[in-house]
């Protein structure tokens, strides 16, 4: 890559300079997708140069095209490309990968923004939206809660206070009472003051690694502008001037979090110590500081609920304020009580052995019971947005978000649950020594196979759907290669991507199976864990035989493949940190992942949109402002979305100088489904109304892009049909060699691409003031692009 000086375009300001406007330039800014890409590839041209932006994302042009506004006119035929480049806001830096660790809080940050669409239901809007903060706050007390389990109980309350574990792992020894021989880290009270440096590091590292990415992220400000009339919060709040600015409540989030992992650790502390000190005999004095330190626990966990809910997001403006003094004073506050809680539980308690499981089991079970709950109200509150304001093509009628959220604390729990199911196996090797980690943890990792069982069904009814859609399509291709067919293998291959291509809309029956199955089994764990006090094998002692059997089976069967699969995600995590090629499809997920902000949970992966969609708002704006210019944002993919957050964050007049070039874009087919609030069909009809033209490109072999689907009545179809793919059935003149089935890649090979690009540049204008939409042009036809597509097409599901 050739990084030169960067080139400002000529403003025309004196008079002496050319202003595109006037020579004809036009632009066309391409935005790829996920995955990354490289300047060179986009713009087919091993010399590029960065016209603008930094090592993260920036602007490249092809050298020759540097100061393609000072050029005569009619010297180029075709838009001067440029090419946005955003992978490094995601997949860039190996470290990154170990985001993964922390999937739950992406997953129940995602479930924000898919509550349904909904007219006049402002309150219902912010109870979804509490709901959902407060189930990801649930994650983070669950997370530091387990590594209070390894740490702490397993480790420094069982293992160390056992002699025979104490002798297998002799890193331990200082820490057991028979190996030290009374040494002073031997009381039960400083191990687990010791043992707390692990949870309270790793808090500390969420906290440091949030504040990082909030300094890069939600701290780019968008362009400032004056917010346009609404109705309600019109069609999408993604045109709002603050919706790319997060930066108050992330902050918000991030000190309650904080706070939360800090005060979870304390309790973790000092609960064994206050329950001695209650017994008849403690001492008096630490029995009333133990009242005081629960009491002051109990006071900051309401301050840290009561944070968390008393705001939610600013869209409506750019909020700057920061709430500084909240955001410093209670993660500190938090801190400097997790110290007096160490100081206590460190004093000295003659007699005090540590025996049986730490106290504070039923914590467990507690988030477990609280998910559950949350999960369950927030699927009411989502079905009742969903019935004022119906979404035929919504997934699962609304009701994706509670499903999402179910999955990421089920995520969070089998996560939880296999660290300290394989530490504890690690430490007790007899099984025999040690009681073992909590019993709901237990039924929790016996649930595993069963779900495991059903996933398998799920996908053999896949695969027979597959089938039965393939077998159909093969009539299809037929008919549409008519005279070149004749190749069975050919034609059952098309057929089969075709089939493969279509499962993606099956994913809202996938999604709602699975986390039903799963909020079914957690409640049948929880009520088998508080029913029976004893680990599935145990309890169904004295029962048939077969019960008996199936219950170990799934006890140990569950507790090895969730131990597997979380090696397996660290494992994955290290190998994308030293190979490029995994790093890349880690960052496949990161994209998808992570467009929207964290308005849910702050130690979420970051937001790249929240620095995307400012670049090409602030790029769009000011061209098409000191030019006049005409410009097409030609977006692939995930940059179709990207394209379509930032011609929305457009004030009118730049956005009706607009064109988009759309392909393989699931605007509709994902986003609108999934997220119907925001990518709904309001919101997507009043995109193709506000900017001057738009075209989609999309393929029946693309599992992701599809169609707008958008009425005739607002101007112009927006889908062209689906293009031919492959190009050539059999050897051709055009296609001397076999033509790929290409799916979901090249679409700028296709010629239909360049058709429609010209097509839309033929129909902006670069005047100051565009014309109204369905004014006249002189060859005819409506300005926009003529035609209309299959109509019927452009209504039916997919």
């Amino acid at each position: 890559m050739e990084n030169a000086q960067r080139h400002r375009p000529a403003e025309g300001s004196d008079g002496e300079d050319t202003r595109p406007g006037e020579s004809g330039t036009a632009l066309e800014l391409l935005v790829h997708g996920v995955g990354g890409t490289t300047p060179e590839k986009m713009l087919d041209d091993p010399r590029t140069v960065r016209i603008t932006g930094d090592d993260i994302a920036a602007m490249f042009r092809r050298a020759d095209d540097a100061d393609a506004e000072r050029q005569p006119a009619g010297r180029r035929e075709g838009p001067v490309p440029e090419a946005y480049v955003w992978c490094n806001l995601t997949s860039g830096n190996g470290t990154r990968a170990l985001w993964l660790l922390l999937l739950p809080f992406m997953v129940v940050n995602i479930a924000h923004w898919m509550r349904p669409t909904a007219r006049g239901r402002r309150r219902t809007v912010r109870l979804y939206g509490l709901l959902v903060r407060l189930a990801g706050l649930s994650l983070t007390v669950l997370l530091v809660a387990a590594a209070c389990e390894v740490a702490l109980d397993l480790t420094a309350w069982q293992c160390a206070g056992t002699l025979a574990c104490a002798e297998r792992h002799s890193w331990l020894g200082f820490l057991s009472p028979g190996i030290s021989d009374g040494g002073w880290w031997s009381p039960p009270g400083r191990r687990l003051a010791l043992a707390a440096l692990v949870p309270t590091a790793l808090t500390g590292l969420l906290w440091f690694l949030s504040l990082r990415t909030w300094s890069a992220y939600e701290s780019q400000q968008p362009m400032a502008r004056a917010p346009e009339p609404e109705e309600d919060g019109g069609p999408t709040a993604l045109g709002r001037p603050g919706f790319w600015y997060g930066r108050r409540l992330v902050a918000r989030l991030r000190a309650a979090h904080t706070a939360a992992g800090l005060l979870t650790v304390a309790a973790a502390v000092g609960s064994a110590a206050a329950r001695y000190d209650r017994e008849p005999g403690g001492p008096a004095v630490l029995g009333v500081l133990g009242v005081l330190l629960e009491a002051m626990l109990a006071a900051g966990a309401g301050a840290v609920i009561w944070v968390v809910c008393r705001r939610g997001r600013s869209e409506r403006r750019l909020d700057g304020g920061l709430d500084r003094r909240l955001v410093r004073w209670l993660p500190l506050a938090a801190l400097a009580l997790l110290a007096l809680t160490v100081v206590y539980a460190g004093w000295e308690r003659p007699g005090w052995r540590s025996a049986g499981r730490l106290p504070g089991d039923a914590t467990f079970g507690a988030l477990a019971l609280a998910q559950g709950l949350l999960v369950v109200v927030l699927a009411g509150v989502a079905h009742t947005l969903h019935r004022t304001d119906p979404d035929r093509r919504a997934a699962m009628r609304g009701l994706a978000g509670p499903a999402v959220a179910m999955l990421a604390c089920a995520l969070g729990g089998v996560m939880s649950g296999g660290v300290s199911q394989r530490v504890s196996d690690w430490l007790d090797g007899t099984g025999t020594s040690m009681p073992g980690p909590p019993v709901l943890l237990t039924w929790q990792a016996s649930v595993i196979p069963p779900l495991l069982l059903l996933l398998l069904v799920l996908g053999g009814w896949l695969a027979r759907r597959a089938w039965r859609i393939a077998r159909a399509e093969r009539a299809a291709v037929e008919r549409e290669y008519a005279g070149e067919t004749g190749d069975p293998g050919r034609t059952r291959r098309i057929a089969s991507v075709r089939a493969m291509a279509a499962l993606t809309d099956r994913g809202p029956r996938v999604l709602a199976v699975t986390s039903t199955a799963t909020l079914l089994l957690g409640a049948g764990a929880l009520v088998g864990a508080l029913a029976t006090d004893r680990t599935p094998g145990e309890a169904a002692q004295g029962s048939y035989a077969v019960v008996h059997g199936a219950a170990q089976t799934a006890q140990a069967l569950g507790s090895w493949l969730i131990g597997l699969g979380f090696i397996l995600f660290v494992t994955w995590g290290r190998r994308a940190y030293k190979d490029a090629s995994a790093r890349r499809t880690i960052g496949i997920l990161w994209d998808v992942g992570t467009f929207w902000p964290r308005a849910a949970h702050p130690f979420a992966p970051p937001c790249y949109a929240e620095r995307a969609v400012p670049d090409l708002t602030w790029r769009v704006a000011t061209w098409t402002r000191s030019t006049g210019g005409r410009l097409i944002i030609s977006g692939h993919s995930q940059g179709s979305v990207l394209a379509a957050a930032a011609a929305w964050q457009l004030p009118p007049s730049a956005r009706r100088r607009v064109a988009l070039l759309t392909y393989g874009s699931p605007l509709e087919r994902l986003y609108g489904r999934w997220f119907p609030a925001h990518f709904g069909p309001e919101a997507l009809g009043f995109l193709h109304q506000e900017v001057d033209c738009w075209r989609n490109l999309y393929r029946r072999t693309d599992p992701i892009g599809g169609p707008m689907r958008l009425p005739g009545d607002r101007g112009p179809d927006v889908d062209r049909p689906a293009l031919q793919d492959p190009l050539a059935y059999g050897r051709t003149e055009a296609h001397p060699l076999p033509a790929p089935v290409l799916g979901h890649s090249d679409y700028q090979a296709d010629p239909a691409f360049v058709e429609e690009r010209r097509r839309l540049l033929a129909r902006l204008r670069a005047a100051e003031v565009p014309a109204p939409r369905h004014t006249e042009e002189p060859g005819g036809g409506p300005r926009g692009v003529r035609g209309r597509t299959q109509g019927s097409a452009g209504r039916s599901s997919a």
